[in-house]
């Protein structure tokens, strides 16, 4: 395989974490965002003022596309040693690493529509809702950091020096 389709595949990878993880928080936030307007609705129609704490609840699940960046930018940063043979490695980290990454972001929004439920009926129980959530953001924040980790393993350390340096 010439060196030009191997660069191809390595920044395959690498875009791959980001919109994948992205893709992931666009179906949490919609999700959760679809309950917090009908959380609104319940409200208004109860008499009861709307909480804004909703709002925070739907944004949950952005942060995962956060972790989709930072895992991009560091195998963007070692794309020269896509060449030297760890071309595989860069997309299926990105592959495996971003769809890790949404499917927490998926399960993270219909978590948060679920507290933005319970939320607006009893308008309790607020800090209880982003620990639940903020157990559901570990997990993707484990696998940016394993992600991070397989590849500090598998790119020589003279390399990872070299573009460190630049």
């Amino acid at each position: 395989m010439n060196e030009s389709t191997q660069l191809v595949l390595a920044n395959i990878g690498a875009f791959s974490a980001m919109v994948i993880s992205a893709l992931g928080s666009v179906y949490g936030c919609g999700v959760a965002a679809a309950s917090a307007i009908g959380g609104w609705k319940k409200c208004y129609v109860q008499g009861k003022p709307a909480p804004f704490q909703l709002s925070i609840l739907t944004g949950a699940p952005m942060t995962q596309t956060i972790y989709g960046l930072i895992l991009m930018l560091l195998i963007s940063g070692n794309i020269r040693e896509a060449t030297a043979g760890y071309w595989p490695i860069f997309l299926a980290i990105g592959l495996v690493g971003g769809f890790a990454i949404a499917l927490s972001a998926v399960f993270q929004g219909r978590a948060a529509a679920g507290a933005c439920d319970a939320l607006s009926e009893t308008g309790q129980g607020f800090v209880n809702y982003l620990i639940a959530l903020g157990i559901i953001e570990t997990i993707a924040i484990f696998i940016m950091v394993f992600s991070i980790m397989l590849l500090g393993a598998v790119i020589p350390a003279e390399a990872a020096a070299a573009a460190a340096a630049l």
